[in-house]
């Protein structure tokens, strides 16, 4: 059989959807892709079609791909996240030690027109139980380096009391905060493991602007007129397609660190569970690093939020900070 290789274009969202639910059909990694989801991710402002993707394909069908967007430099490095995958179907032939290979090379050229000077680490994800792809991570010099837990909470029950700090409202996302927000999650994630800043482009991008988002679901809390903590959340209508629970995904929960510890997040999270049941939701869920140094593992656990699958992180140091 006879494969071409070639970037990403516009053109093939459907075909990476198709790719993207039969990964997740044999890995049962969660993730559900609509076709308007694939299309904003080839739409990324940070991500070069032509340098930045590879894809092999078989006909009109894709069996690998691989993407890397251009983010942000902080402490020094640029960390670039590497998304890929092999058809099930076509594992074990190398075409994952290929894409692999691509990205190692394609990496310094991206990063060297957006950061030129500064460190460079290729990162990639992979759950825990993945250990073919863990294998072959570690022959190409990946070492793991981080543990990430996605957690969820059903909603049928009681949210949470929590008492709120004098001085703290909660209010609903609307667009007058967009700026207000973007700022709190660029603070509060500075000291978050391959964490970059936001460009208010890139925010729009995938945040605010991407298909899903929900601002009736997501909230800004303020001290006055300072806002201090957010939840940005969005809904997967292919998941709730897929598996029939309809759940609010908290896609951002961050707090300004001068704010931590007083109960801003733990109330800012009680008032968005509150609201995602009233709003028809059936579960809450989100991601969060287990070596987070905000406690934040801590304070999801105690919002009623239990671990139901864990990812490991693998990074690669290209070019030293």
């Amino acid at each position: 059989m006879s494969l071409e290789w070639a970037p990403l274009n516009k053109d093939d969202a459907g075909p990476l959807a198709e790719l993207a639910a039969a990964i997740e059909a044999e890995d049962r990694t969660s993730e559900h892709f609509s076709l308007e989801d694939v299309i904003g991710h080839l739409a990324n402002p940070l991500l070069d079609l032509a340098e930045g993707t590879l894809a092999a394909r078989d006909g009109q069908r894709l069996i690998a791909y691989g993407y890397l967007p251009v983010k942000g430099v902080r402490d020094g490095v640029h960390a670039m996240f590497l998304r890929a995958g092999v058809h099930p179907a076509f594992r074990g032939r190398g075409h994952g030690g290929r894409v692999l290979d691509w990205a190692i090379e394609a990496a310094p050229e991206l990063h060297e027109r957006a950061h030129p000077g500064k460190g460079l680490e290729l990162q990639t994800g992979i759950l825990q139980e993945n250990t073919a792809a863990a294998a072959l991570l570690e022959r190409k010099g990946f070492a793991a380096t981080r543990w990430f837990a996605q957690m969820r909470r059903d909603l049928s029950g009681e949210p949470p009391q929590v008492r709120v700090p004098d001085g703290i409202d909660f209010v609903t996302y609307t667009p007058e905060l967009e700026e207000d927000a973007r700022r709190v999650r660029n603070e509060s994630f500075r000291d978050h493991w391959g964490s970059g800043p936001h460009t208010a482009e890139s925010w729009r991008h995938n945040i605010t602007g991407s298909h899903g988002f929900q601002p009736e679901s997501s909230f800004v809390a303020r001290a006055g007129d300072e806002a201090v903590a957010i939840v940005m959340t969005h809904h997967h209508e292919a998941a709730t397609a897929a598996t029939g629970v309809r759940t609010a995904w908290i896609d951002i929960i961050g707090t300004l660190r001068e704010w931590r510890g007083k109960g801003v997040a733990a109330g800012l999270i009680a008032h968005a569970l509150t609201a995602f049941k009233e709003q028809g939701y059936d579960r809450a869920g989100l991601s969060v690093d287990a070596d987070n140094p905000t406690g934040a593992v801590g304070v999801y656990t105690r919002a009623g939020f239990e671990v139901y699958q864990r990812a490991t992180a693998y990074s690669l140091t290209i070019r030293p900070a």
